[in-house]
């Protein structure tokens, strides 16, 4: 399958929603607790330094991701990333592709560090995926993600330089 990735084009916000909403919905990697309606989403991804979404050789949206500071001032250049991939795809390459580029456009924006600040410790695909490309894991917070069941996992924070 070839992979594309590229900013998003306001006709892929239905399909975009539907992936960033699954995981949302999930409970147990993004920090949201409500899902994103087509007004919100819009505001949301355009309010990022850059949406982009991973695409096929015939157009489907296969996943996407948000970059955007982590910080202000003289933390400024520290910047932070979510990725989203569509379930009939996990395991093909795509988050592979949707962080590589990530990684590129991070430092093309005048970025130093890209850091996650809360990768749930249960999350090992994405987790393998970090320590492949590089990034360092900073520790384990205990209890730092509230799972949509009540309990809490533990959150690894990483990063690597750009």
């Amino acid at each position: 399958m070839k992979i594309t990735v590229e900013r998003y084009r306001a006709e892929e916000l239905p399909a975009m929603l539907k992936i960033w909403n699954g995981v949302v919905e999930s409970g147990t990697a993004f920090p949201q607790l409500e899902a994103l309606d087509e007004r919100g989403g819009r505001e949301f991804f355009d309010s990022q330094s850059l949406t982009a979404v991973a695409r096929s050789d015939s157009g489907e949206v296969l996943g996407l991701y948000i970059l955007h500071p982590n910080n202000v001032g003289r933390c400024a250049h520290i910047c932070n990333a979510s990725y989203a991939v569509s379930d009939g795809v996990r395991g093909r390459g795509v988050g592979e592709a949707l962080v590589r580029d990530c990684l590129r456009r991070a430092k093309e924006l005048g970025f130093r560090l890209l850091q996650f600040n809360a990768v749930v410790a249960t999350n090992t695909a994405a987790r393998r995926l970090y320590e492949k490309l590089g990034f360092i894991e900073l520790g384990v917070i205990r209890g730092g993600f509230l799972m949509k069941d009540g309990s809490y996992e533990d959150i690894c924070p990483y990063y690597k330089e750009l």
